[in-house]
């Protein structure tokens, strides 16, 4: 069975306010690092992480616009802060409030990503979980995954631009 074979439970897993899960992915978003705390939450072995791609843990409820606005920060070599909610390897689910950098070498080559995740505060989440209900309702209005995906990104971007602030501004409005 494919961990996307795995049903959701509807249960939700916590890790203590001064845990940190922390993770490294190469260019390609595959594994390459991943702390205890990471493992634990998860569920995964350190094994079974190391090469794995990090969406090895993405929940079917993330909108996957919030992603795209993620890797386009990203690639912009710009560091960006997010809500995001992940499934455990038995089916579980876990919110953290990640931030998300870039990793560089000596001569500003970005060679991979660098993700820290804390205990997200549960009055942000009562804001974020409808938004990222009608995100996904949007996204998967569209017959095209892709089209469904850039409808919910303009949403975000007419959000934003609606209130007149950036992203990272917005989430720490939250």
């Amino acid at each position: 069975m494919s961990r996307r074979d795995v049903p959701l439970t509807g249960v939700e897993r916590f890790f203590e306010p001064d845990e940190v899960i922390v993770s490294k992915t190469d260019l390609k978003g595959r594994i390459t690092y991943a702390n205890r705390v990471f493992q634990r939450v998860a569920g995964y072995s350190e094994a079974e992480l190391m090469g794995a791609p990090h969406s090895i843990v993405r929940h079917p409820d993330m909108p996957r616009c919030v992603f795209k606005l993620l890797w386009d920060t990203l690639e912009a070599k710009q560091e960006i802060f997010a809500y995001v909610v992940n499934r455990a390897r038995n089916g579980d689910h876990y919110w953290v409030f990640a931030h998300v950098t870039p990793s560089f070498d000596a001569s500003g080559r970005v060679i991979g990503y660098h993700s820290s995740r804390r205990v997200p505060e549960r009055s942000a989440l009562d804001k974020v979980v409808p938004l990222y209900r009608t995100l996904l309702d949007i996204e998967n209005s569209h017959a095209d995954r892709k089209q469904g995906m850039e409808a919910g990104f303009a949403t975000v971007v007419g959000l934003l631009t609606e209130k007149g602030i950036g992203y990272d501004e917005f989430v720490f409005s939250l």
